[in-house]
């Protein structure tokens, strides 16, 4: 009993760990971004590789379908519930791949809510014109969960033009990939993806993930 829980305790630990450090490298990416680079600016690193600062007041990869205080509450509670999900897992048999890729999400999630959170309230905005920089606690540009998100990552792997005789587009440019994202939003990508293909029979054994009669049903 006693190295059940030890083993229990350690894998606490590294989830704590890993959420922690994926928060912070998140963070360092963001911050170097905002107070180093214009709003809008571009940094070509390879053909198919550039850092574009942008800033966006919705979910990952700049979509956005509520308003941006409902959005933050929204994703509070899901932080919240995530949390606790995956502080319930720990006491029940389950692979650690699994409880990884859960924390992966997490701290993808919550790496975008200090943005909203905190980045309002402790920079200036962002311009074309001139780099953000930190201001005194409560003097910057939104107020407390109403923060944009830094986006940087940009991978144009495929830019062309459709086919003139394509309906609608024929002829506008076409880019393979064109979303601007961050490190959070990667986090929380590969976490769902690793958790589908690693993930799956933990999520069916405690009710998450059901299959019935040959159909996925959510629950």
């Amino acid at each position: 009993m006693t190295a059940f829980k030890n083993g229990k305790l350690k894998e606490g630990w590294i989830v704590i760990l890993l959420i922690a450090a994926l928060i912070i490298i998140d963070q360092i990416i963001k911050i170097e971004v905002k107070t180093n680079m214009f709003l809008g600016e571009s940094i070509r690193i390879t053909d198919w590789f550039y850092i574009d600062f942008i800033e966006n007041n919705g979910m990952a990869f700049g979509m956005t379908f509520f308003n941006k205080l409902v959005l933050s509450l929204f994703r509070l509670v899901a932080i919240t519930a995530l949390g606790w999900y995956i502080y319930s897992m720990l006491k029940k048999p389950h692979s650690l791949m699994t409880v990884v890729c859960l924390a992966m999400i997490l701290a993808g999630a919550a790496g975008n809510m200090v943005d909203s959170m905190f980045y309002g309230l402790v920079f200036n905005a962002s311009s074309p014109h001139y780099v953000s920089y930190l201001v005194p606690f409560g003097d910057g540009y939104a107020p407390f969960l109403q923060g944009k998100v830094v986006d940087m990552f940009y991978f144009p792997l495929i830019v062309s033009e459709w086919p003139e005789w394509v309906p609608v587009v024929g002829g506008e440019n076409f880019v393979f990939f064109s979303p601007v994202f961050n490190f959070a939003d990667a986090c929380v990508s590969v976490g769902v993806v690793l958790l589908l293909i690693f993930g799956r029979k933990d999520l069916e054994e405690c009710g998450m993930w059901k299959v019935e009669g040959g159909m996925r049903n959510v629950e």
